[in-house]
């Protein structure tokens, strides 16, 4: 944020996105349990059923849930206090290191705390405190936690991305970011784009390009923003997606036949969308009409 907005923003805005950037941070510590904890859930539930298929007793019987058990320190097993998980201030008091064992705690951590509570303020401060900005956060906080699960393990879970689509066209039953006929239609559009490309890249070459949690992420952002946004959408992600991938070959070495997961650059896409997506489409068409 610039900083003449805290300068002479309306005490009102300035109090409402500073309330939201706190509220992102607390969720974004909580994110970072269902990052950590929810590919878990799924692998535990499909090593379960295969156990059940097979006529053998299922591997994991004790609850593991986003709340139970309490989270501990992977390393010695000792339980995280409330004064040791406060957002960011914490990470920073233990200097990164946990405060029995001493190992390091990642710096994503944080940095995902960090990440979910400035983005918080700027759709506070962007939409307001309103339907419109309290809904901007639950797909803000879905789309980081799916980022962020994508990046891990290449997955995108079905219990993540339907909520987004649904929630999607709840909130767009008044029209308050698109017209409800532009929200079905995007859902369908936005699935059926990246099927039809999945399909084409499989008939080409052998290969399976993405995985069908990308088809239902872009389905969940047209339903968030319409079928006219999909297009820059889709733009963007490659652009992004392109600019990073070459990078990690570049500076990374990562090697070209790794695969690099779809989902966070699709997620970045929606958001820079839904921030200057008007903004954006109207140069990309004014591009094309001049051309």
């Amino acid at each position: 944020m610039p900083l003449d907005f805290f300068l002479f923003a309306p005490p009102a805005t300035l109090s409402a996105t500073l309330v939201a950037a706190l509220f992102g941070l607390l969720v974004g510590s909580f994110l970072n349990v269902v990052i950590h904890r929810i590919p878990k859930m799924m692998q535990r539930e499909s090593d379960n059923y295969v156990a059940q298929e097979s006529g053998k007793e299922p591997p994991h019987t004790d609850r593991y849930n986003l709340m139970v058990p309490r989270s501990a320190c992977p390393c010695c097993g000792h339980q995280i206090t409330a004064m040791e998980n406060i957002p960011v201030i914490s990470w920073l008091a233990l200097r990164g290191k946990c405060r029995k064992c001493k190992a390091p705690i990642s710096a994503r951590y944080p940095a995902v705390e960090l990440l979910t509570g400035v983005l918080a303020g700027v759709l506070v401060w962007t939409f307001g405190s309103g339907l419109a900005g309290l809904a901007t956060l639950l797909f803000l906080f879905l789309l980081v936690a799916m980022t962020f699960i994508d990046i891990d393990t290449q997955l995108l879970p079905d219990d993540l991305t339907y909520p987004l689509l649904w929630a999607g066209l709840l909130i767009n039953l008044n029209g308050t970011f698109v017209p409800l006929q532009d929200a079905v239609i995007g859902a369908a559009a936005g699935y059926l784009v990246l099927w039809a490309v999945y399909w084409l890249f499989k008939l080409v070459t052998g290969k399976e390009g993405m995985g069908y949690g990308d088809f239902k992420l872009l389905a969940a952002l047209g339903a968030w923003l319409g079928w006219a946004m999909l297009p820059t959408i889709i733009l963007l992600s490659s652009v992004v997606g392109a600019v990073v991938g070459i990078s990690l070959i570049v500076f990374a070495k990562r090697g070209r036949d790794k695969p690099i997961p779809f989902g966070p650059y699709l997620a970045a896409a929606g958001l820079i969308a839904l921030l200057y997506g008007s903004g954006i489409s109207a140069r990309l068409a004014g591009f094309v009409a001049g051309a």
